[in-house]
């Protein structure tokens, strides 16, 4: 323990951002580091708890007290080499998980949580600055080949795990370049992509082989894979966004959250595309839906100079604080201020859009909303809602972005060549025990098996995964556990 009395003597402290103004002008990364010193302090706060519950709310199960302790040492080595026994990509998870580990801090329960997911970045940033990051190439290959599918973050840990066990495996992306979700999905703002080419020219040093522009089951037989690899990991995501069936869906502004953000992304990085433009510059916007995309385009949207941006969640607000029906160490479902949020925006809660309506050119002009009252249970569940009567009002809107979320992977195509059962849900079928699908050689991992989820949860999944494969190869794998005990026998 670093600090016995850090945590009495310091208090919480996050990085500096830029200015609303200044960072609206521009569309890279805002944060500023902590000096040396508030990064010593910063990891003294964290108490060696005797039951660290941060390690459960990490789905990575990273060994965060450990990792603190070698912070507050300035053993930069240490900190690299146990953060990233669990952890392929701090850099990441640093700028983009919500950060369950901090909602699991025992120092939360009645302090502000340490700042584990800053100091998390910190450590991975800091190790490449200083060398520390080399390429890990296996010693030994085991002539056995992988075909993962998919380059999203689920994909590249399975292909990063797997090639550290020796296996040669090959990334097929059907996307100009490797990254998926982080590529295309987040904006630069929140991920610069130099972030992702970083790693991706690492894993490359180490073996893995990257393929892009190659749409597996379209471009190229899935057939030919199953001949060719030992073992295939579908990694290819939860692509098939929700959908808002009313009247006006067919107008000319009404767009899904991920076509406009990959847009954004491909203009920053001067990518050529052939779809027609996406852009909110001098119109009312209006994102549908409340949660990390829509505070995406609320983002992108500023930046892109909109006349006005308004936000619109179906649940209503939540609290601000833990109640009663959300007790520590549980992820609090609390209200969320994001930096687009700061930059500008209205918030609506208990909302719901009634129809889009268009100009004499089937261009979107308006949207008509109706007001929610929500049944609460005795448990603090919601129960359904009902529309308020009298409470339909029309809105002008020139774009409006759908991100409420995904409901499945995309079946056409692969899944349905391969006859890949699915489950209630519509996601692959492929229990947890071993991320193995009706096919034996075929396994899945991240959204595509678990639906929709985090970014964190996507790595842990391509851990996972990685290790069943190894198995299945092998018959035993040496591949890191999630399991916690195993992990930190390393280390105690």
């Amino acid at each position: 323990m670093g600090k016995p009395t850090g945590f009495l003597e310091f208090d919480r402290l996050v990085p500096s951002k830029q200015s609303t103004t200044e960072r609206v002008a521009h569309y890279k990364e805002f944060v500023a580091p902590l000096s040396e010193q508030a990064l010593n302090q910063q990891s003294s706060r964290c108490m060696n708890c005797g039951v660290p519950f941060c390690h459960n709310g990490c789905p990575l199960g990273n060994i965060i007290p450990e990792f603190n302790d070698a912070v507050y040492k300035k053993n930069w080595a240490e900190a690299y080499e146990i953060l990233s026994s669990t952890n392929n990509f701090p850099e990441f998870t640093g700028r983009i998980c919500p950060a369950p580990c901090e909602s699991a801090c025992v120092l939360g329960i009645n302090q502000p949580p340490v700042t584990i997911e800053e100091i998390e970045k910190h450590i991975i940033e800091i190790a490449f600055e200083k060398g520390l990051v080399i390429p890990n190439k296996p010693i030994t290959r085991t002539g056995k080949t992988i075909a993962v599918i998919g380059s999203g973050p689920a994909g590249l840990a399975a292909a990063a795990q797997l090639n550290y066990a020796g296996h040669q495996v090959t990334v097929f992306e059907r996307d100009d370049a490797p990254g998926g979700l982080l590529r295309y999905g987040i904006p630069d703002f929140k991920l610069e992509k130099w972030v992702i080419d970083r790693r991706i020219q690492l894993m490359e040093e180490e073996g893995v082989i990257f393929k892009c522009n190659v749409h597996v089951g379209v471009s190229i037989s899935i057939n030919d894979l199953l001949r060719e690899y030992s073992a295939i990991v579908l990694a290819g995501g939860s692509t098939i966004p929700r959908d808002l069936n009313i009247e006006g869906r067919e107008l000319n502004g009404v767009h899904f959250a991920m076509d406009y953000l990959k847009q954004q992304n491909k203009r920053v990085a001067d990518i050529h595309f052939d779809e027609n433009p996406i852009v909110a510059t001098n119109k009312n916007v209006v994102v549908i839906g409340g949660g990390d995309t829509g505070s995406d385009c609320i983002g992108t949207a500023n930046r892109q100079k909109a006349a006005s941006v308004t936000q619109f969640e179906l649940m209503p607000k939540p609290p601000i604080s833990r109640n009663s029906h959300m007790p520590w160490p549980q992820y609090p479902f609390i209200l969320k201020t994001t930096s687009s949020h700061e930059e500008g925006a209205n918030r609506e809660w208990a909302i719901a859009t009634k129809k889009f309506i268009g100009d004499e050119n089937g261009n979107l002009k308006s949207l008509v909303t109706v007001q929610l009252e929500w049944k609460i249970t005795e448990d603090g569940k919601t129960a359904g809602f009902i529309e308020i009567a009298g409470t339909e009002k029309e809105i002008p809107c020139e774009l409006a972005l759908l991100a409420m979320g995904f409901v499945s992977p995309q079946k056409t195509g692969l899944l349905e060549k391969l006859e890949i059962e699915l489950d209630e849900r519509g996601n692959v079928k492929a229990t947890e025990k071993q991320y193995q699908t009706n096919i034996q050689k075929v396994f899945a991992a991240g959204d595509m098996r678990r639906g929709q989820s985090l970014v964190v949860w996507a790595i842990s999944e391509g851990r996972e995964c990685a290790r069943k494969v190894d198995e299945y190869l092998m018959g035993s794998s040496l591949l890191e556990s999630k399991d916690i005990n195993t992990v930190m026998s390393a280390y105690l």
